[in-house]
């Protein structure tokens, strides 16, 4: 049993009494972990990941695999992928994962049988539509617009061109390329709407493809073409996890203090590591070392002027630190947030504003201006995020309850226990 599992609910999010000074290791990224099963369970013979993250979301994708027929196997440290036969009847169980949900639709395209899809009750809020509508142009037959949904499955998919509406998920783009090789034509994604979000993770999967030895051309923005062919085996390590790092980083933020996270890369395609500038211009001083990167406190935050559209996943951090800047700051550019595990843009405006925070919520962001903070219930709504948004608060004003911090096992086993050990 672990420490989370013995928690109070609502949790007394520690208070900092000073500056604190930490070292932390985090686990492996959930979004290279997922994308690297996927491509392993669909290459032309056995890969192995290594330094995963073992999560409810990862659970989630390796459960959904294996029902498909990829056996994997191995410890913590390693898992061994080997491709298998695909095929249903099965079901997935989504949970609230994202890209389970989005990702192993075209998988079971490529299966015989039928695959049924479900996932926790909010889960069935979460679009997915335009990828399932995809499928349907691509000559796969799906009942359903979401969840639950069932993908039946011919053993191939002819592929070809597809146009998709990707501006409420980047994850749309990167669930039709992932598995796009093993189609019989490829694929050629054309998006058409507004600006996509979270480009970030998109490079994140054709990079990853491009290691496995697929063929994907992205000189045309917009649109991204995947050439049929094998997905090459390949043995992987996994980063840690750079979004996972803004709550630990921003204690450092927050009083002052010093904190490290090891192994930070000195190149990656992970919307963390946009950190490391956000945190520059709130008045810290950041540092990349042997040791990984090292942010120090200054003599208060700054409130700033930022575009998230790219990095979304951090807006409920860096809200939360924004709320207790010494100046006004405007966070825009994330109405897609409100497609997330909760709709973030009026969770956060509601639970910071609850605790005393001065917040104004936009169509596509949030804008706050200096305010004396205090103690108070603050929801999650089952939003690992938002939890992070909460123990950040509660370091630096005394009695935040933090509602269902264990939700925070989506992305990072027992936070709230490595959390509390910090402070």
């Amino acid at each position: 049993m672990t420490t989370s599992t013995r928690l109070a609910d609502p949790w007394p999010a520690p208070r900092a009494t000073g500056p604190v000074s930490a070292v932390v290791s985090l686990p492996g990224s959930k979004s290279q972990t997922n994308r690297a099963l996927v491509l392993g369970a669909l290459a032309d013979a056995p890969s192995a990941v290594r330094r995963p993250l073992t999560s409810r979301d990862t659970t989630l994708m390796r459960d959904g695999l294996r029902g498909l027929g990829c056996s994997i196997e191995g410890d913590d440290d390693t898992w061994i992928l080997t491709p298998g036969r695909l095929a249903g009847p099965t079901e997935v169980d989504c949970g609230l994962a994202g890209t389970v949900m989005r990702f192993l639709p075209p998988v079971a395209a490529l299966a015989t049988g039928p695959v049924g899809f479900d996932g926790d009750p909010h889960m069935r809020n979460r679009p997915v539509g335009p990828v399932l509508e995809a499928l349907r142009t691509l000559g796969v037959e799906v009942d359903g617009a979401g969840l639950p949904f069932t993908v039946h499955g011919r053993g191939s998919v002819r592929g070809g061109t597809v146009v998709v509406d990707a501006s409420a998920s980047s994850q749309f783009v990167s669930a039709l390329l992932i598995a796009a090789a093993r189609f019989d034509e490829g694929v050629d994604v054309r998006h058409d709407g507004k600006p996509v979000p979270s480009l970030p993770h998109i490079e994140m999967t054709v990079a990853m493809l491009r290691e496995h030895g697929v063929e994907v051309d992205d000189a045309v923005a917009n649109r991204w073409t995947v050439a049929p062919g094998p997905i090459t085996a390949m043995s992987r390590s996994i980063e840690p996890d750079l979004s996972n790092a803004a709550p630990f980083l921003a204690l450092a933020a927050v009083t002052g203090g010093e904190v490290t996270v090891r192994d930070w890369p000195t190149t990656t395609t992970q919307a963390g590591d946009a950190l490391r500038e956000i945190l520059a211009l709130m008045g810290c001083s950041v540092d990349l070392t042997d040791d990984g990167l090292r942010v120090r406190g200054g003599d208060g935050l700054v409130g700033v002027d930022l575009d998230l559209r790219d990095v979304g996943e951090l807006a409920p951090a860096v809200a939360a630190l924004a709320a207790l800047a010494g100046s006004p700051s405007h966070l825009r550019g994330i109405a897609h947030i409100r497609g997330h595990e909760t709709d973030r843009l009026a969770a956060l405006a509601r639970e910071l504003g609850g605790l005393g925070a001065d917040v104004t919520e936009h169509a596509d962001g949030l804008s706050f201006r200096p305010a004396t903070l205090h103690g108070g219930l603050f929801h999650t709504y089952a939003d690992h995020r938002m939890a992070h948004a909460g123990v950040i608060v509660g370091a630096a004003v005394d009695d935040v309850l933090v509602e269902n911090v264990t939700t925070t096992g989506k992305t990072f086993p027992d936070f709230a226990g490595y959390w509390a050990a910090l402070l």
